[in-house]
């Protein structure tokens, strides 16, 4: 479920609103699309990796850095 559901918001960019349609569990979800926005820090501190999805974490998934995005 938890694979299912990050897939679901990196992968093909939906909202927590739009997953819990799709009958997963709200806290789960929320919880989960919480987790992913909190540890985006972590993605800026790695080293660059192979692309093994669609969206590579480096220039296709970006999240604003200023103004405390979440």
């Amino acid at each position: 479920m938890l694979d299912k559901i990050i897939d679901l918001v990196i992968e093909q960019n939906l909202t927590s609103k739009d997953i819990i349609k799709l009958g997963y569990d709200a806290l789960v979800v929320k919880k989960v699309v919480k987790s992913i926005h909190a540890n985006e820090f972590k993605r800026r501190q790695a080293a660059p990796g192979p692309k093994i999805t669609f969206k590579a974490f480096g220039k296709d998934r970006r999240y604003p850095i200023t103004n405390n995005f979440k």
